[in-house]
């Protein structure tokens, strides 16, 4: 075994121990360290045991440990504990080392450890990485950005360790600088809220609606992951499905129905919001969590508030045709939004996002892998300057091609009382980008009525701004002109 690790790995918890058993089976030695010791040595006599590892019990160790330049990684909860080890490791770096986070950190943080790391002389990574217990040990989606400089340094080990497609390319490349990578994390997981609740709206459609078992949905998305929604979700939502419990009856169904969240989701909506991008499908996603969580009122709220009693009375296997159609074209939604929040980021902050690239890194390896990813990355790759993922084409053609079906799903739904807010909100978006004329011009009028902000007209040039005396009351004069 080598004197010296090639790269040292803090936080031995679920993600970190598996990441650095697929860094060491790739040829690398790795330092690693965790702040209850105890687990350093359970790593090193257990899953580790034979293994080019070097355990060391101090930040101390972990560094003297490591190959010039130093490559420390910390796999440990995102917030103060990432600051509180910057702030322990800093002493015992130079010049020209690299401390890499690959946490789910929000990326204002990351833009701010950069500048603070590179003012001290070291270099700075915020990596994203998706894809769970299973992926960091077989291979991640990995999402590195930060100092530039610090790149050619991880390159080998990084895209040595990633998921690969079928032409062997790594699922992994340098994303931007500042915050970049930790910001397409968080699309990524806003986008996995997505398809996450758009798939459980087809669940209840099934369930309530049509009176379907797990078993049976089981077998609809067995079928479904062979066809165009072929992708990790609906893999193991078929999975789920078929899942039998100790009585043989499906565990899914003795599931509370309260979902829980980590934050990367809300972080994607609020950021959406800041950047004025509507990002309403992820964003009914997100709300669609917290409804889930008021459980107890919710079970008060039935007993007193009455809807329509779900009743089917058309084709089942027309129906479930459509519901297949809805969940494809609403996902076409759900990364067109995602792919414009990316770019007004990248725009506002300056970064030069391969967004072909970025496709290409989420084809394998991470949460949201499918062979619709694969069609992103031909798009860009077209047209890298495209401005909206449905002015292609290709997705053109399949957005348009899903609608009638899709609008038929939502009308029964709603007509029927069963909620499909990420479907219906994702399929609201599509009408609103195809409309060359909304009624903001009343919304506009209001505004002014009531706040003097002023409007354009359509028979004068962009730019010019006038206000109307409605009531005859006011006067002249008019609020400044502002677009938040």
């Amino acid at each position: 075994m080598k004197k010296l690790a090639d790269i040292g790995l803090i936080g031995l918890a679920v993600m970190g121990e598996n990441l650095v058993l697929n860094m060491e089976s790739k040829g690398f030695t790795v330092a690693v360290y965790n702040r209850t010791v105890s687990k350093v040595d359970a790593f090193i006599h257990g899953r580790g045991s034979g293994k080019k590892f070097i355990g060391a019990r101090s930040i101390e160790e972990l560094v003297a440990s490591l190959e010039r330049p130093r490559k420390v990684m910390m796999l440990v909860k995102a917030g103060k504990p990432v600051d509180d080890f910057i702030e322990l490791l800093l002493p015992h770096l130079e010049p020209g080392d690299i401390i890499i986070d690959g946490g789910n950190s929000h990326f204002p943080d990351t833009i701010r450890r950069t500048n603070y790391v590179e003012s001290k002389g070291l270099l700075y990574i915020g990596t994203g990485v998706s894809g769970g217990e299973e992926g960091a040990l077989l291979g991640p989606s990995m999402m590195p950005g930060g100092s530039p400089a610090a790149w050619p340094h991880v390159k080998e080990i990084f895209q040595a360790v990633a998921a690969k497609v079928e032409d062997g390319s790594p699922c992994c490349d340098w994303v931007g600088e500042g915050g970049a990578g930790h910001f397409v994390k968080m699309v990524h997981n806003g986008i996995e809220y997505g398809d996450m609740q758009i798939i459980n709206e087809a669940y209840h459609l099934m369930k309530d609606l049509l009176g379907m078992g797990a078993f049976e949905q089981h077998e609809v998305f067995k079928k479904w992951n062979n066809e165009e929604l072929d992708s990790y979700l609906i893999e193991i939502t078929r999975d789920i499905l078929a899942f039998k419990d100790e009585d043989g009856e499906p565990i899914v169904e003795k599931i509370l129905d309260t979902a829980g969240q980590k934050g990367t989701g809300k972080w994607t909506a609020v950021t959406a919001l800041d950047l004025g991008i509507p990002l309403t499908l992820i964003g009914e996603s997100v709300f669609s969590r917290c409804l889930s969580a008021q459980k107890e009122i919710r079970v008060a709220a039935a007993k007193v508030l009455r809807g329509p009693k779900p009743l089917f009375t058309g084709d089942k296997k027309e129906f479930l045709d459509d519901l297949k159609m809805a969940l494809y074209g609403a996902k076409i939604i759900s990364y067109a939004q995602g792919y414009n929040l990316m770019m007004e980021a990248a725009n506002e902050y300056g970064w030069n996002l391969n967004y072909g690239g970025i496709a290409l890194m989420w084809r394998g390896g991470c949460i949201i892998r499918s062979v619709f990813l694969g069609d992103i990355k031909k798009a860009f790759d077209k047209n890298p300057a495209l401005p909206n993922l449905l002015l292609d084409p290709f997705f053109r053609e399949k957005v348009e091609a899903t609608q009638e079906g899709w609008r038929r799903v939502c009308a029964t739904a709603l007509s029927n009382g069963i909620p499909v807010p990420a479907l219906s909100s994702a399929l609201c978006y599509f009408d609103g980008f195809r409309s060359e004329r909304l009624p903001a011009n009343l919304l506009q009028a209001q505004r002014d009525y009531f706040g003097a902000h002023m409007y354009e007209r359509v028979d004068r040039p962009r730019g010019e701004f006038f206000h109307t005396n409605w009531t005859g009351r006011g006067g002249e004069t008019a609020s400044s002109t502002y677009v938040v």
